[in-house]
């Protein structure tokens, strides 16, 4: 059983930035973003294979998130920059066991607690 943990979230103003972090406490394969505004389903934002060589985004924050990760300390994270208040939600970090990456939620074994994000305009 991996656990995952994330920090970063917070207030910020629209324009602003944010650094998502997530550490696993044992080895995954791919790991993603997703995220879940009030009265909205839980949606892709971005994802990682384990080597790192490909990255996938969703449309709406294509040129303004970076996911990267650090096999060396089990960790990802997502750069956020130019936010807008509709990126305001609920950020989820996930793992999982498969190859490459993935986009929807069913390719992931292992979801981190969530960590609110706030984007004020």
């Amino acid at each position: 059983q991996v656990q995952l943990v994330e920090s970063g979230g917070g207030l910020v103003q629209a324009g602003g930035s944010l650094r998502l972090s997530c550490t696993a406490s044992g080895r995954t394969s791919r790991m993603g973003w997703f995220r879940q505004a009030p009265g909205k389903e839980r949606e892709f934002v971005a994802a990682i294979s384990w080597t790192g060589r490909t990255t996938s985004y969703a449309d709406s924050v294509k040129g303004r998130f970076t996911i990267s990760r650090d096999n060396t300390k089990n960790t990802v994270n997502l750069q956020m920059n130019s936010l807008k208040p509709e990126d305001t939600a609920v950020y989820y970090c996930a793992a999982g066991m498969g190859f490459g990456v993935g986009d929807s939620s069913g390719e992931y074994n292992y979801w981190g607690q969530g960590t609110q994000v706030t984007v004020s305009s």
